[in-house]
């Protein structure tokens, strides 16, 4: 269930950014599947624009695809120009971990499974360096909470646009 809400926010989604890594490593399909939208298709593409950030675009299963680099504030301007006004970050971890820091996320959306992955080996959501104290973390708030099959839809937002 949570992998049919993933790509129900794909398709309402202008376009879907992953990093050159993540095309590199996975070789993700990035299009919209298992999801029925509420109005015809013809009205309402599935399939967002794919964005790769950095040089892998050639490389990338699905075409076309998009190959932009440099500074984040001026592809989102450059992305905002062009009609994208809602893109949706799906990392990996480099490229949610660049737009967390630059302040640049409305909205986390975060699947909770009742399963566990971990080790010193494990993936985290961002790359880069962590929080080791508790004055150092980062801090959100809670605006929405759902469950979707066995699992959990957290959707946060930073504490200076939670009211929004």
């Amino acid at each position: 269930a949570a992998r049919v809400d993933g790509h129900r926010l794909r398709a309402e989604s202008n376009a879907i950014m992953v990093g050159a890594s993540t095309i590199r490593r996975d070789d993700p399909s990035l299009n919209v599947r298992d999801y029925v939208p509420p109005v015809s298709p013809l009205l309402n593409p599935l399939d967002p624009l794919r964005i790769v950030l950095g040089k892998a675009a050639a490389t990338a299963k699905v075409q076309p695809c998009r190959e932009m680099s440099g500074d984040l504030g001026a592809i989102l301007d450059q992305l905002g120009a062009d009609g994208i006004l809602q893109l949706l970050v799906e990392g990996g971890a480099g490229v949610a971990g660049e737009f967390h820091r630059a302040g640049l996320v409305d909205r986390y959306v975060i699947y909770l499974a009742p399963a566990f992955f971990g080790g010193d080996d494990a993936n985290g959501i961002f790359e880069g360096a962590g929080a080791w104290d508790i004055s150092s973390v980062w801090r959100g708030r809670f605006v929405g909470v759902e469950r979707v099959g066995e699992d959990l839809r957290l959707e946060l937002a930073p504490q200076e646009s939670a009211q929004q």
